[in-house]
């Protein structure tokens, strides 16, 4: 069997992979004899308030029971895994375009790492993160980025360097429209 992976990185000896190829025959064929012996794997999530179990099985892991299966490792210069929105927020800013459905990074950023960027959990979902930003940021020049808290961005706002933005409980902070904030902890509305 054919097996092929894109957007995979080797760890050790394991897989951690976004996307299988695959031919379906063998796996037909493995399904029908009761030979393909998957391992559950329990996920303890919270949906909408709600505690709940989820149990998955790791695809990748299927690579055992096929002869001649290969991995291929792609190194992340040739893609973005998007997992959170902080890596959403990444391939929606000015620090990465589409052209001609590649993922082309600004050659205006110096830093050969991307930004690290840590979001509060009032941007886990993708709506609250899109509520949250009337346009996103520029980036191009940020090393770090932290927000935690009510934090609602105005449109044509630039980070550079290093930026904290907090909001203590029952206060919202709104950056406003146009501005600037370089190597900056921002912690009330007075520290704009």
């Amino acid at each position: 069997m054919h097996m092929s992976m894109n957007s995979t990185q080797l760890r050790s000896s394991r897989f951690s992979t976004p996307n299988l190829w695959v031919n379906l025959k063998p796996i037909k064929r493995l399904v029908e004899a009761n030979a393909l012996k998957m391992e559950i794997i329990p996920n303890p999530k919270e949906v909408d308030g709600v505690k709940v179990l989820q149990l998955e099985t790791a695809a990748g892991a299927a690579i055992r029971f096929f002869e001649h299966a290969i991995g291929i490792n792609v190194p992340r210069s040739r893609f973005l895994l998007v997992k959170a929105t902080s890596d959403f927020l990444l391939v929606q800013s000015d620090l990465y375009t589409l052209v001609d459905g590649f993922v082309i990074r600004s050659k205006a950023r110096s830093n050969p790492s991307n930004p690290s960027i840590e979001l509060g959990p009032e941007f886990k979902k993708v709506g609250n993160f899109l509520a949250r930003f009337k346009s996103i940021p520029s980036i191009v020049e940020l090393d770090r980025l932290k927000v935690s808290g009510d934090v609602l961005f105005g449109a044509a706002i630039v980070l550079k360097g290093k930026v904290s933005i907090t909001a203590k409980p029952g206060v919202k902070l709104e950056i406003p429209d146009g501005a600037v904030l370089e190597n900056k902890e921002i912690n009330d509305p007075e520290d704009f």
